[in-house]
């Protein structure tokens, strides 16, 4: 396919560069290659291509010189470094004349990697099945989401949580029980959340009683049989058919335990025990490995909180590396109680993480190019930098006055002063970012149209109040983007000494 990369004076030289030899280039007469028209193109009349790729960026509709040229004009990616990846798919991708190639191939890469996931898990072999849900074998490790203190809920919150938890990834649930409760209690809580999901329910405490209470309830899995409870449980569990995670101990191994279990009749996986880093983290992994290589059939039980929440790291990276250490010790259940701050997000992203080890697996490969990733503040392609001009003058860093205690200046490096048409308070609340004014409240999750409200109603009338408002409002969608807190005027990364 012939292809003509079309670009500004500006980006030529950077154009040229990421195309090589794959394309032939335009170079338009105007400095910004977003501000490519129509006109200009139909005006040049280039010849002989089968495609024409303009920049991402543009919006203006060039249907009718594409047919006046009898050429595809498609929208290439925003940034020029894109087209190296671009340009040798043009075979086999269509591109579209309304959507930037490279947020195309994003989806298009996300899309497929979603359908390959599915169709591997339809086709995997389990060791066994929880509610229809695969556990173990050559099926995708699963998430174990746990609710912690769960019979502290009423019946209400319970079941929020129970399905905000589903909707985040979980493909179980677990309910954890505190000390202090009794069967009632374990019960309640057992037909509640079995009330709001469809997915498998257990019941995590080592008491015997309460176990009972939970099989009684109609739970499907218990967490956790050992040796204290094995003799009053299990065969209870057994005879209800409800599955049972086997833990070592108390002065048993592991593999005895099992046994007793199997022997029961109980349809059991285990849980070597992933010990906290430097408590014993790396021998716990091995530990798993050797497990697993004795006892290949036997779903294993991976307790990811125990290092995710004993971390002070992005739990994003954490949980990455995690699911795949997972992956090869032979691990068939991720489990993370998602309890800290820190871990907020953790469900997700051992999801995402337990579908990349899949399609890592499937491919043969490192878990990467795969079209599902765990990159947040890190980028895979980096943009380039403009280049420093010659003459510069360098500007501030200047201290300004923000809205703290009511100030409503905005201010900059010089002379503070109030603006008339009153100060704001901005703030986070349920996902969405709240504008406070002495006239009005608003809410909404994007801050561009927020501000624009502001402007629309003339609620603020100085340039350097309205620039104030923008780069808060900024900051407060990106805290609710990343998951992130806010409060007006403090930083969202901290400065670290």
């Amino acid at each position: 396919m012939r292809a003509l990369v079309v670009t500004g004076r500006l980006a030529e030289e950077m154009v040229r560069e990421a195309v090589g030899e794959m394309a032939d280039v335009l170079v338009m007469e105007v400095d910004v290659a977003s501000f490519i028209t129509p006109k200009m193109l139909r005006e040049a009349r280039p010849e002989g291509y089968d495609i024409i790729l303009i920049p991402g960026a543009i919006t203006a509709d060039f249907g009718p010189v594409s047919c006046e040229l009898e050429t595809k004009i498609r929208l290439g990616p925003k940034h020029a470094v894109d087209l190296r990846r671009v340009l040798p798919l043009l075979d086999s991708v269509e591109l579209s004349a309304t959507t930037p190639a490279c947020v195309l191939l994003e989806e298009r890469m996300r899309s497929e990697a979603r359908s390959a996931v599915d169709e591997l898990e339809q086709d995997a072999k389990a060791s066994m099945a929880i509610k229809g849900v695969k556990v173990g074998g050559s099926s995708r490790m699963k998430v174990l989401a746990e609710i912690v203190d769960a019979t502290r809920f009423g019946d209400l919150g319970l079941a929020e949580r129970v399905r905000r938890s589903e909707l985040e990834g979980a493909d179980m649930i677990d309910l954890g029980i505190p000390l202090d409760a009794d069967p009632a209690d374990v019960a309640r809580a057992v037909r509640t959340a079995l009330g709001a999901t469809r997915l498998p329910v257990s019941v995590d405490t080592l008491r015997p009683e309460l176990l009972n209470a939970g099989i009684g309830a109609g739970c499907d899995l218990i967490l956790s049989l050992d040796g204290s409870n094995l003799n009053e449980v299990g065969e209870t569990a057994a005879s209800a058919g409800v599955f049972a995670v086997v833990l070592p101990g108390p002065e048993t191994s592991l593999a005895e335990n099992l046994r007793r279990a199997l022997a029961r009749g109980v349809k059991a996986m285990a849980d070597p025990v992933l010990s906290p880093p430097l408590m014993g983290l790396a021998e716990s992994i091995c530990r798993y490995r050797e497990f697993h290589l004795a006892f290949p059939e036997v779903p294993l039980f991976f307790g990811v909180g125990n290092v995710a929440e004993l971390l002070d790291a992005d739990s994003q990276g954490v949980n990455a590396l995690l699911a795949a250490i997972g992956a090869e010790a032979g691990a068939s259940v991720l489990f993370t109680p998602e309890y800290s701050d820190k871990a907020r997000g953790s469900i997700r992203e051992l999801r995402t993480a337990s579908e990349m080890m899949l399609l890592a697996k499937a491919r043969d490969s490192p878990p990467k190019d795969l079209g599902l990733d765990l990159l947040v503040l890190k980028e895979k392609h980096r943009r380039p930098e403009v280049e420093m001009p010659a003459e510069f003058e360098t500007v501030g860093p200047g201290v300004g006055r923000g809205e703290d205690g009511g100030v409503g200046g905005g201010g900059g490096g010089g002379r503070w002063e109030m603006d008339p048409a009153g100060s704001f308070r901005i703030g986070v609340a349920e996902g969405k970012i709240v504008v406070r004014h002495d006239s009005a409240t608003l809410v909404g999750i994007s801050a561009r149209e927020l501000l624009a409200e502001i402007i629309d109603r003339g609620l603020v009338t100085r340039l350097d109040h309205a620039g104030y408002l923008g780069r808060e409002l900024e900051r407060a969608e990106t805290a609710l983007s990343l998951g992130r807190s806010y409060s007006q005027d403090e930083s969202l990364f901290p400065t670290k000494n």
